[in-house]
């Protein structure tokens, strides 16, 4: 019996276990650490469960706040009661017109929370752009990633300062003019990471990126506008990884000062004026190729550090491209080359292809001209092939 008892005794203090609330129980650090994950609206939620939980959403260090149906008074009344020291992360999504108004209040609070990430997004059928607050630009020393999309208008009449920004993404945003462009990334003197996707020159002819402390650059083109003109002017003493895709309307791509390159990809790149955007690529260790049209090729240059090569092949002009690389490159131990070639015709020769080869195996066995048939030999006739390697 009392053996009954017992047992009825210990299901009753596990039922009560069950019961209480264990979440609850656990240090406000680690919950806020949890709920950092959640949307930020389902952590508000949460607010109505217990007197502890009303105010936690305050302390978040993350928010995502989306304008759709939500009036700019709401979203106005949520940053003004948190409280958290510092805000690590905001991000902003704006559907709705009506708020567009209210993006120097937004920004101001979110500055004022010393924000270190600040995600801004304007998604609308309608082109009008929103004026980013250069006001509150002039000097920031919190902020480490700003990330701007679609429908901004950046007008910087004079230098901005982000005193520790490190990574800037502009998608498809537009600058007023030139000046802008230097006002903004000039007042970056930590900037290590820069992202830009666009549509050509649709805001500024002459795009300058002069950072001296960049690293990393990206520039990604949308040419479905019917533009032509305009191009690049990069000066960046500490770049160590580039990549250039989809400039197929521009003018120019200069990049006048990158000595610490180490890996470059250029992609669908093709129309430009000058060789520039080879022959400043010669102290690169890696490099990734692809110009759907013949672009000019630098005399007298040499790759001394290039080790590894790819290149896309699935038009004509890869052979003179190729020849051109192995006679610079030689130390180069790796080479990729991705695509289908067609033979005869229009395409390429079955004398040409050889040729390469015999290029590739002089490149790598030191072979004069008499290794040439032995290239031959290795490869006969061949009417169709898919060089993969």
């Amino acid at each position: 019996m009392e053996q009954k008892r017992k047992i009825g005794g210990e299901s009753l203090r596990n039922e009560d276990a069950m019961k209480k609330d264990m979440i609850s129980e656990l240090p406000e650090a680690l919950l806020l650490h949890i709920l950092s994950s959640v949307p930020t609206k389902a952590v508000i939620a949460t607010s109505v469960l217990s007197k502890r939980w009303r105010s936690l959403w305050k302390m978040l260090p993350k928010l995502e706040l989306y304008f759709e149906h939500d009036s700019s008074e709401d979203v106005y009344r949520l940053l003004i009661l948190h409280k958290a020291p510092i805000l690590e992360s905001l991000h902003l999504s704006i559907e709705d017109k009506s708020a567009r108004l209210d993006i120097r209040i937004l920004i101001g609070i979110a500055f004022s929370r010393h924000v270190r990430e600040l995600v801004l997004s304007f998604c609308h059928e309608d082109q009008h752009t929103v004026r980013f607050p250069s006001v509150l630009c002039s000097y920031n020393d919190t902020l480490e990633v700003l990330k701007l999309t679609q429908h901004i208008l950046l007008d910087f009449p004079s230098r901005v300062c982000f005193k520790s920004l490190r990574e800037l993404h502009l998608y498809y945003v537009e600058f007023d003019d030139e000046a802008s462009v230097c006002n903004l990334l000039s007042g970056c003197p930590r900037l290590q990471d820069l992202v830009v996707e666009r549509h050509s020159n649709f805001d500024v002819e002459t795009y300058t990126i002069t950072v001296p402390s960049l690293q990393r650059l990206t520039i990604e083109e949308d040419s479905s506008q019917d533009m032509d003109g305009g191009g690049y002017v990069i000066n960046a003493p500490s770049l160590k990884y580039l990549n250039i895709e989809g400039l197929y309307r521009i003018d120019f791509c200069l990049i006048e000062n990158a000595p610490e390159l180490v890996e470059a990809k250029i992609g669908d790149v093709s129309d430009i004026a000058n060789e520039n955007i080879l022959a400043s690529l010669i102290l690169a260790k890696r490099l990734s190729f692809y110009f759907p049209l013949e672009i000019k090729y630098p005399t007298g240059i040499i790759f001394y550090q290039l080790v590894s090569l790819e290149l896309v092949i699935n038009e004509i002009i890869w052979l003179n491209l190729l020849s051109f690389m192995l006679d610079s490159s030689p130390k180069l131990q790796i080479l990729k080359l991705i695509g289908n070639v067609r033979w005869g015709g229009n395409g390429i020769s079955r004398n040409a292809y050889q040729n390469v080869c015999c290029s590739i195996w002089r490149h790598w066995c030191g072979q004069d001209t008499d290794g040439n048939e032995k290239m031959r030999n290795k490869w006969p006739h061949t009417s169709s092939r898919t060089l993969d390697s």
